[in-house]
């Protein structure tokens, strides 16, 4: 029954996010994301080598999913 739970809950958990250098896209540290440092929020995919891939840097484009989730919003 936890397991059911867990994958219905990630239809609406929010997708990873990382501090990133949005020229180079490289990592940067959490502090570069705050007020006046040169990083931005990274949405999603994942990280290899030290640089990110899969994601975007728009939060709305990144659709996590999930068990029993659509792309869709119909009600």
């Amino acid at each position: 029954m936890g397991v059911l739970a867990a994958a219905l809950s990630a239809c609406g958990s929010e997708p990873d996010k990382r501090c990133v250098d949005p020229l180079t896209q490289k990592n940067l540290p959490s502090r570069e994301c705050r007020s006046g440092g040169s990083g931005s929020y990274y949405y999603g995919g994942s990280s290899k080598g030290g640089r990110v891939e899969g994601g975007s840097f728009n939060k709305s484009s990144v659709d996590r999913g999930g068990f029993g989730c659509s792309s869709s919003s119909g009600g």
